[in-house]
């Protein structure tokens, strides 16, 4: 604890009055996809540790505890409360402004909001730090920082289950003001696991496959509270009564912790009911900020709830400041996949496994929490003080960050194989599989330029994945959503790049292309977008790893192999077949089309560079063969490529360029101009390799879709829609994929526009999307999608993290 005056907030926060709600915030587009409302918050919690989040009327409602599952629900008995007397009268309230609506804790009174336009104070989020700036209530000034220790290129405490509330309090007035500050907990260990051990998969009506989840929400059967403190530090531990079983998910322990000062009284209460009136804590907090100090460590009976409390009283003399750390741990070092495939998470390299370590680790951010803040300051401030980005681009560009925390990430522990564990973020929410890699082609930027090993592993994954296969029939559930007789389909094709590395009801990283909305052995994007990586990955991180090439060089052999297959009319370049089998996966492209086939271009050209690198430095896999038969394969699989690439360069200009722009494919006979049409030539700069069309035609190009589909698009008001006519007019109104404008693409859309000399049209798309985002209740969880009509699709979505790539290419 110490004494300061109050913190300084950035000035380039996501910040909303505190309990003010939405009027018309952007509803789901289709009825079977998640749609919590817009109360979100910055969540909290290292990656893969799983997550909390507190929204900005202070109520802590998104529990990502189970690794890659959702549970949205206000706990409303964990919560901070304030308790202010000045002599003559007093005030105590818990700060959420949203009290619970069944009855429960109902002694206690809840922050309120004021009529007038003045408000009670303010919510600011800039991820990993937020804050709440309470005013108008309390004759004190009130500020609340939360954070966790997240920080680019650290790969120790970015893992960790904690978060630090570190509470200021100042004195502005002429007399004494005595203050107290409690945090309330439910006791919630072994809640976050499935109940279903083997839940079934059924199809959704928008085709996508869907399992259902029950946590043990609510089964606190054993669970007790107990005190733990030592000279510096008092806290209270969550746990529950031992069994002789092994460890499961979900077992493990919570902790409520603080820090001891000479000028602050500490007082606590280990066993209320959280479910009851609230009386056992409010009565005494109330009247003068204590609690009785009861301790009771008895285990309660089935159907009973528990609570802890801990409260900080004390006085501040006129001009006082006083600064206050509280913080909340927990231990669940377990994932479990399907029944019986479990993990341990990554911070438990650092603590052991025995899910007795909420303590140690509370303990552990009470001694450096002042360290921590000071090194995620350290990594933001220089862009923070950048003068040539605007506020609004700063704000977003940290916020989308939240993903890497919240969006069901895993972060497995350290093993020979993978010495620093191997990683995953969802697609999304509604689309449950981790990786997906055609959305990572633009939303792992963040991940690559921040914590550059994980990205790797990503990668390696999807290596290890190539040479495997899976035959395991399926349906394909899109043809059930166009109402047409569905092809059975083998799961996973030997060669094939996978789609995607799993779901957490499987087996991730082992268990591939869990999706079956389309057979995406058929997409003719994916094995281009893992040679874009693997080189992407190389040259940005150092450009030294040639043992990474390596180690991807055989699955970049077999995928370029195996995708050539579909080059049906041999003229170089794979065609699309007309069902939708790319990213955009209810949109049928038919022949070569400019936005597969530019990936072919540019990954043929990645492929030659890469096998340069590896003769160069006399690298590959041996596989069993001599290192001079292995080198000359190497050769003669470079000239191939190279073979490819100079019979597809002027086949792509031939059947695709129309004079101003390139066209959708060559078969459709469609006109129109696709936003991303030349992701290839994108990435083919940002990889130094040669321009797989004429610069002048690449400008052309952009041009149009700027006008079209940016300024001819509803007025520029929502983005860039994803396909429209040249004059900005659909060309099937009924279309879905087209006329959505996808958050990612308008990011990476932007990168392009930014690399070829139109940095102002790029932010002014970027600005657009961002507000539509910011404004209008989808902070903390960006959809891939969103429409005209006000509505959106897939929340929480990977591919909008492509923000750090525009910030990328402005470097």
């Amino acid at each position: 604890m110490t004494n300061q005056l109050s913190p300084k907030i950035p000035s380039c926060t996501w910040s909303r009055p505190i309990g003010l709600g939405w009027d018309k915030p952007y509803t789901v587009r289709y009825a079977s996809n998640i749609d919590d409302g817009p109360w979100h918050g910055m969540p909290l919690g290292g990656f893969g540790a799983g997550c909390i989040g507190r929204s900005s009327r202070g109520d802590f409602n998104l529990w990502h505890i189970d690794g890659g599952e959702h549970t949205f629900k206000n706990v409303p008995a964990c919560q901070f409360s304030a308790f202010e007397s000045n002599g003559t009268s007093t005030q105590a309230y818990a700060l959420s402004t949203q009290g619970p609506d069944d009855g429960t804790l109902k002694a206690w009174q809840w922050y309120p909001t004021l009529p007038s336009t003045e408000g009670t104070g303010n919510y600011h989020a800039l991820y990993p730090r937020s804050w709440f700036v309470y005013e108008n209530v309390f004759q004190a000034q009130l500020t609340c920082e939360q954070f966790s220790p997240v920080w680019a290129g650290n790969y120790q405490e970015t893992s960790y289950p904690v978060a630090i509330f570190l509470w200021n309090a100042h004195n502005p007035t002429n007399a004494p003001i005595t203050l107290s500050i409690m945090l309330t907990w439910q006791n919630m260990v072994g809640w976050f696991t499935n109940a279903l051990k083997s839940p079934q998969v059924r199809v959704r009506d928008d085709g996508s496959p869907v399992y259902e989840y029950q946590p043990r929400w609510g089964e606190s059967q054993g669970n007790h509270n107990q005190i733990v403190e030592n000279l510096q530090q008092f806290g209270c531990l969550l746990s529950r009564v031992g069994s002789d079983e092994p460890l499961q998910e979900g077992d493990g322990t919570w902790c409520i912790a603080t820090l001891k000062h000479p000028q602050v009284e500490v007082f606590h209460h280990t066993r209320w009911n959280a479910e009851g009136t609230g009386d056992e804590v409010w009565q005494s907090f109330a009247k003068d900020g204590s609690l009785p100090n009861y301790i009771d460590t008895n285990p309660v009976a089935e159907g009973e709830q528990l609570g802890a409390a801990i409260a900080l009283r004390f006085t501040l003399q006129p001009g006082e400041t006083l600064e206050i750390p509280f913080v909340l741990a927990w231990d669940l070092p377990i994932t479990e996949f399907a029944a019986g495939v479990n993990y341990y998470r990554r911070y438990t390299d650092f603590f052991d496994r025995s899910g007795n370590n909420a303590w140690a680790i509370a303990s552990t951010a009470l001694q450096e929490y002042q360290t921590w803040r000071s090194q995620i300051q350290t990594w933001q401030q220089p862009i923070l003080d950048r003068e040539d980005l605007p506020n609004w681009f700063k704000m977003a560009l940290f916020n989308e960050l939240y993903d890497l925390t919240s969006g069901g990430t895993l972060w497995s522990a350290a093993s020979e194989l993978d010495p620093i564990g191997q990683f995953a973020v969802l697609e999304c929410l509604d689309y449950r599989w981790y990786e997906s890699l055609d959305v990572r082609l633009y939303g792992s930027f963040a991940l690559l330029m921040l914590f550059p090993e994980l990205e790797k592993s990503v990668i390696r994954a999807f290596a290890r994945a190539i040479p495997q296969g899976d035959d395991t029939p399926r349906i394909i559930g899109y043809y059930m959503t166009i109402k047409a007789e569905s092809p059975i389909a083998v799961r996973k094709v030997v060669g094939a790049t996978p789609h995607d590395l799993g779901a957490p009801n499987e087996h991730v990283w082992q268990k591939t292309n869990y999706t079956s909305y389309q057979d995406c052995n058929l997409w003719k994007d994916l094995g281009s977008d893992f040679v874009l990586q693997v080189y992407r990955d190389f040259l940005l991180t150092g450009a030294d790893d040639v043992e990474f090439l390596a180690d991807c060089w055989p699955a970049i052999v077999q995928t370029l192999d195996y995708l050539k297959t579909f080059d049906l009319d041999g003229d170089g370049i794979p065609e699309n077949s007309g069902a939708p089998d790319q990213t955009f996966d209810d949109w049928r492209l038919q022949g070569v089309s400019a936005y597969c086939g530019g990936l072919w271009l540019a990954a043929l050209e990645a492929a030659i560079a890469i096998s340069d690198l590896l003769l160069t430095h006399k690298l590959g896999d041996l596989g069993g063969f001599s290192q001079g038969e292995t080198l000359k394969a190497m050769a003669v699989q470079k000239s191939i490529y190279e073979t490819w690439l100079q019979q597809s360069l002027p086949i792509y200009q031939e059947k695709l360029w129309n004079g101003q722009y390139y066209q959708l494919d060559s078969q459709s006979g469609s006109d129109v101009v696709m936003a991303d049409q030349l992701c290839g030539q994108f990435y083919a700069r940002l990889l130094d390799l040669p321009d797989i069309v004429p610069s002048d035609r690449a400008l052309s190009a952009l041009k149009t879709v700027y006008d079209a589909c940016f300024l001819k698009f509803c007025n520029g008001e929502f983005g860039a829609a994803n396909g429209v006519r040249p004059d900005g007019s659909p060309e099937n109104p009924k279309a879905t994929h087209p006329l959505e404008v996808w958050t990612g693409i308008n990011f990476g859309l932007a990168a392009f526009l930014v690399q070829m000399g139109m940095k102002d049209e790029a932010l002014r798309l970027t600005q657009a999307v961002v507000e539509q985002i910011y404004e209008n209740g989808l902070q903390f969880r960006t959809p891939e999608a969103i429409t005209a009509a006000g509505t959106f699709r897939a929340s929480t979505y990977l591919r909008a993290m492509a923000i750090w790539g525009i910030y990328l290419v402005i470097n």
